[in-house]
């Protein structure tokens, strides 16, 4: 096992001894835990954002051309959704939460990869949605990926709902969509309640959602920052460790 030298033994053992000392521990993760599975950080030089700007979500629903240019943009990703699973940074998490130890997972990402490592739906909070389906955007009703691109290559765009004739969507949150009421909600209570906030692998420079560590904070939780690079909330977090996601977890999670 490498870890990088910015994860020090004392850090991984202090990460572990809070870890088995949890009881409402909360778990908030952003593109960094899922690039040790093959997918590309959306904000990075060179990650997809990069090279394939999402559509604006007003874009979207006014213009067809417009919708018929993001599904194009999905369907181009569909090869890498379909081949990626769950790395050692998932499957740890999952370990925590099937131990007691972690509530929530809180996430910034729309991989499925936490579901797919074991982690319960009821567990998770998505707060930027799921690209692995759709939505109807007036009814809500749930569409699957395949049906659309099924649609879309027969007929040069995607079906409207079947049930009441509206928009479809990946269920993801676009440039310029309202945040989800009841995710947020939800991730706002969880804050309140941890004993420890563990952030892994996000920047910490998106808000609304970033607010969360330092509300959890605020609260009395014990703040752990596990990420790569600096953040821009390090200086008030409890334990900071700079360090590749997958090897650090493992070796924290020993004997829990």
């Amino acid at each position: 096992m490498t870890i990088r030298a910015q994860a020090t033994e004392s850090d991984i053992a202090a990460l572990g001894s809070l870890l088995r000392e949890a009881r409402r521990g909360v778990v908030f993760t952003g593109a960094g835990i899922s690039t040790e599975s093959g997918i590309p950080d959306f904000r990075s030089p060179g990650g997809i954002w990069t090279k394939m700007m999402p559509v604006h979500y007003q874009d979207y629903v006014s213009d067809p051309e417009a919708r018929r240019v993001s599904w194009e943009r999905r369907f181009e990703m569909e090869a890498t959704w379909n081949s990626v699973t769950p790395n050692d940074g998932h499957r740890s998490v999952a370990r925590l939460i099937d131990k007691g130890h972690i509530a929530h997972v809180i996430t910034q990402n729309i991989d499925n990869l936490h579901q797919a490592s074991g982690v319960p739906d009821s567990h998770v909070i998505e707060l930027h949605g799921n690209t692995r389906h759709a939505k109807c955007l007036t009814c809500g009703a749930r569409v699957e990926i395949d049906a659309i691109k099924s649609h879309f290559e027969k007929h040069g765009d995607a079906p409207d709902c079947r049930l009441c004739g509206g928009i479809v969507k990946t269920a993801t949150i676009s440039f310029g969509q309202a945040m989800p009421e009841g995710e947020m909600a939800r991730a706002e209570a969880a804050s309140l309640n941890a004993d420890l906030f563990l952030v892994i692998g996000s920047s910490l420079s998106v808000y609304p959602a970033a607010a969360f560590p330092l509300l959890a904070k605020r609260s009395g939780a014990q703040l752990v920052i596990l990420n790569r690079d600096e953040t821009e909330q390090d200086s008030y977090a409890d334990l900071v460790i700079h360090g590749e996601i997958g090897p650090v977890m493992t070796a924290a999670i020993q004997g829990i």
